[in-house]
């Protein structure tokens, strides 16, 4: 089973408005509301695939009924720890004058250290070959450290784990040889202390430096640059299709899923990483996440390389 993980999900609401004015009513032309959250990202981008999985994490309040309800009638199993708070409430705005977009993302509420041990207990179930998926900021109250005891409980367990999520505390997870690490350019910049602009070259070299510490793979992803993979042996690069982009929400998670359930399914290193740049894509070019029409026509424009042997 693939459980995904979301310790601080969210309600998004994408706005679309012509103009943006101080101190005036700005009218919207259009707006959506979607049920989110990184780890949910990666649920319904599974569940796209007829991929089997349940989704979890931490929320409370009214937004998360909404959440659980949206993901249950898509057919995903749940299970959600309940705060005494309420799940946030993100706003998206792109002004068509400017072409540009707003990010407006609020903290979550506040999980105790109770809520938080119901939710390992829950992972109590986890067998050998099951995959927890962990995506996404966390809630106040969750200490990054909640990652070393996950990796040891999974561990434990025979399971394996991946991790998406820009806490430095990553590099403490090395050791327990997660399944994989899908880090940005600029949140392994940011692990390494590092400030200035890297080559492709020089950052793929930092992501080895996370293989040779433990992690058993590492997506990179380098946004409108595509993505590089890197195994203990071997490294490969795909280039980003050319799109128009929508919105940028979710583009990550969809590449994050995909290349789950390619991992899942047994598809080839090449060719995994050649769907996953191009659902990610497709999802950056779409209100929501991509339905994978587009997929075969983008992933035309996706070249996978295999770089170095290292």
């Amino acid at each position: 089973m693939i459980y995904t993980l979301t310790l601080n999900p969210a309600i998004d609401l994408f706005i679309e408005t012509k103009e943006m004015k101080e101190n005036h009513v700005n009218r919207t032309e259009k707006y959506d509301i979607q049920a989110n959250g990184k780890g949910i990202n990666v649920s319904f981008t599974l569940k796209r695939l007829g991929i089997k999985n349940i989704a979890t994490g931490i929320g409370g309040g009214f937004t998360l009924d909404y959440i659980q309800q949206e993901l249950t009638n898509n057919s995903i199993e749940n299970f959600f720890v309940k705060t005494a708070g309420i799940t946030r409430i993100n706003v998206f705005t792109h002004v068509i004058e400017k072409d540009c977009e707003y990010k407006l993302v609020n903290p979550g509420p506040n999980a105790n250290l109770a809520d938080q041990e119901q939710l390992l207990k829950y992972f109590d179930k986890l067998k050998e070959d099951d995959i927890v998926s962990l995506s996404g900021s966390f809630s106040s109250g969750i200490s990054p450290n909640i990652l070393t005891k996950l990796a040891q409980l999974i561990a434990k367990k025979g399971a394996s784990f991946v991790i998406d999520t820009s806490y430095p505390e990553v590099l403490d997870v090395l050791k327990y040889q997660p399944l994989l690490i899908k880090p940005n350019q600029e949140e392994i910049k940011k692990w390494f202390g590092i400030e200035q602009e890297l080559s492709l070259k020089d950052t793929i070299k930092l992501a080895t430096n996370l293989v040779q510490h433990g992690a058993q793979n590492v997506l990179l992803s380098l946004g409108e640059n595509g993505a590089a993979f890197i195994t203990r042996d071997e490294v490969y690069y795909g280039n980003a299709p050319k799109i128009d982009a929508l919105n940028t929400a979710g583009a990550g998670d969809t590449m994050l899923g995909t290349f789950i359930g390619g991992m899942v399914n047994g598809l080839d290193i090449k060719a995994n990483l050649q769907k996953s740049i191009a659902a990610g894509s497709d999802t950056t070019q779409s209100i929501w996440i991509t339905d994978f029409k587009n997929v075969p026509e983008l992933e035309k424009q996706v070249k996978v390389e295999k770089l170095i042997t290292i």
